[in-house]
Formats: structure tokens, sequence, C-alpha cells
């Protein structure tokens, strides 16, 4: 069976739509349509129910999903292994994304890159998603970590999620809102709110909830919220992506009727990423993983 395939099954799964499913694979959508059918003669089996909302897996589709995964795993770890021993991560990757992301995510990546693939070259550009992700359209940059912004990507970009993070403010110990175990909008709109600046999406979220609000401080990065809420300035909204980001004499509360902040990889969706691309997106995948399960441990 060619691994392809099941590769497109899983990008239908995921997204609930040929059209996207191959736009994030790369290809058409006439070609990934064929090459589905051609998997379910091969597997004998009906693994997808198509209807003008889209796909989505049949029960024999269900039951193929974690075994496909693994097949599909497999295959990248032999082709990792076999590049890693020829010494072929060379070239280089222009990887992008915001102060949260580039902190949380990018920072730990390029540490494994240092450590794993000395000879592959990085760069790497902090800036709103929105900025970043018309760099990636630019061509600019190859990657793009970002928290995703409202709206779908502009025509010729691919999002693809990789964690969720709850969000909630930065308090100071002493102040009324670290007593509860989470606040509200409407609680939250009583105090001034350290934010980041305009263009990110945390700063659209504040707008969009509360248009009122008194923002003293639009900070360009996490680390200024959180060193304006230390010294008094306000409250501070930001996403939760690292369980142990906190800093010492802060406290952090989770905004009870926010939705989660969704963090994607973005990419072009008309060109094949390089090998070196390749390498760091699943490492960025690996640490998404790593992040969402300390997230899981920090919410029992």
């Amino acid at each position: 069976m060619r691994v392809e395939r099941a590769r497109y099954f899983l990008a239908a799964v995921t997204t609930g739509s040929l059209r996207s499913a191959a736009a994030a694979c790369g290809v058409s959508q006439p070609t990934i349509g064929q090459q589905l059918t051609l998997l379910e003669e091969e597997l004998d089996a009906v693994l997808l129910t198509r209807s003008r909302r889209g796909v989505r897996a049949t029960p024999a589709g269900e039951a193929l999903v974690g075994p496909l995964r693994r097949l599909v795993a497999a295959e990248d770890a032999v082709r990792e292994a076999a590049l890693a021993s020829s010494g072929t991560y060379q070239g280089g990757v222009a990887i992008g994304g915001g102060s949260v992301t580039v902190e949380a995510i990018i920072a730990p990546v390029v540490g494994r890159l240092l450590t794993d693939h000395p000879g592959l070259r990085f760069s790497v550009r902090e800036g709103s998603s929105g900025d970043i992700e018309r760099a990636v359209l630019a061509g600019d940059l190859d990657l793009g970590v970002v928290t995703t912004p409202g709206g779908p990507p502009e025509s010729g970009l691919v999002r693809n999620p990789v964690l969720t993070a709850p969000l909630g403010v930065h308090t100071r110990p002493g102040h009324p809102l670290a007593d509860g175990r989470a606040v509200t909008w409407s609680e939250l709109g009583r105090w001034p709110i350290v934010t980041m600046r305009p263009g990110t999406v945390l700063h659209q979220r504040l707008r969009e909830r509360l248009p009122d609000a008194e923002a003293p401080v639009e900070a360009m990065s996490a680390r200024t919220v959180q060193t304006m809420v230390l010294r008094g300035a306000g409250v501070g909204l930001l996403a939760r992506l690292d369980s142990g980001q906190t800093p010492a004499g802060l406290v952090w509360v989770p905004l009870a009727d926010a939705e989660p902040v969704e963090v994607c990889v973005v990419r072009r969706a008309d060109s094949q990423p390089s090998r070196s691309a390749v390498v760091v997106r699943r490492l960025i995948g690996t640490r998404a993983d790593e992040l969402t399960e300390g997230l899981a441990e920090g919410l029992r």
C-alpha cells in the first residue's frame, strides 16, 4: 500500500474536506479523490462518506485511523533515520512566530536543531500573527508558528493546527481576581488590562469582547505584559501555552467564558517543503505534543 494514500486519508478525516485535505497535502483535489478511491479498493472497505458538507470517516474508516497514523509515523521515522545517517540535513529554514510561540515552541525547537542537526541553518523572525502569515505568503519565511487569526487564511496559505491553549489573565497575588479559580470577561472589564499590541490575536479577542476596556499598555511581547503586571500596571491577558511559564510573583487565572487560543503551523499551499523544513515541522509537532501533555497535567 502506498503510504501517501494513508496521509491523504488522515488529512481528509482531520479537515473534513477533500479541498482542505488537498491543500494541506500539496496536491489537487481530483488527485486526492482518486487516491482515496484507490485506497478503498486496496482495503476493500468504504472509508469515507462524501456529502455537500464535506467528508467524514465511516465506522471502517474510524477503525483504521490509529493503524494508518502508526504507518505514516513509521515511514517518517525511517526517512528521518536515513537522512540523519547520510548527513543530508543541510540548507536553511526561516521560521517566524509571535512572542508567545517563539518562547514556548520555537526556542526549544532551535535548541534541538543545534544539538541534533548542526548542519542545518536556521533563522527566526518575531512578529504578530498577521505579519508572520504575510511573510510566509511572500516566501520570506518557510514556516510560521502563530496563534490562529480570526477568519480564514489568505488564498495560498495553509494552517495546520498543532495545539490549543487556554486564555486567562496574570495578576499579582493580592489582586481581587487572584482569589477565584476563574474569572469572566465581565469581571475582567472592571480593571485596567495589559495586552498585546494591535494586530495580534489577543488584542483582537479583547476588543471583540470588551471594546471599551481600559488598556494602558499594549505590549510587543508576552514578557513585557508580565513585567508590566508585576509593576502594577493592570492585569495581563495572555494565552497559557506552557504550564510553567508563569513567573514568580504572578498568579495565572483562566478566563472561564473564553474560547481557547489555537496555535497552528502556517505554510504556503503551492510549494513542497524542503527536507530541512520537514525536520523542523516534526520538531514543532513534538514540542506541541509536550506542551499539550503539560497543560493536561496542570489541569488535573
